[in-house]
């Protein structure tokens, strides 16, 4: 039997609807609500867009335990980096829980590529 996996981006493309936002207190409560649904993983946000965002990836790695966490990160050093430390809180030694959700193609305004 097919399994469907669930990776949920309320937390970060759903910001994004004209007139909606949520504070960390929010993003926090509405992941747990993600949780307690099933979802496979939960995108909590951009960390590199804004303090507040990584303040919330922070606080919802933190709170949400028994799912895992991914932040979104371009293909860029320093989103890769903030979005490390933003997930620190969810990693747990010797068990998957934080994922990184990247962009899979390159950013022609990154410049030319070094690989």
């Amino acid at each position: 039997m097919s399994h469907v996996r669930i990776f949920d981006t309320t937390l970060r493309d759903g910001e994004q609807s004209p007139g909606f936002s949520m504070n960390t207190s929010e993003k926090i409560r509405m992941a747990k609500q993600l949780a307690a649904l099933g979802v496979d993983t939960i995108e909590a946000g951009f960390p590199i867009a804004s303090k507040g965002d990584l303040e919330a990836v922070v606080a919802v790695a933190k709170e949400v335990r028994d799912v895992p966490v991914a932040a979104l990160a371009r293909a860029r050093k320093e989103d890769i980096l903030a979005a490390a430390e933003a997930l620190k809180p969810a990693c747990v030694p010797g068990d998957q829980r934080s994922a990184f959700a990247g962009e899979a193609a390159h950013d022609p305004a990154a410049g030319p590529r070094s690989d």
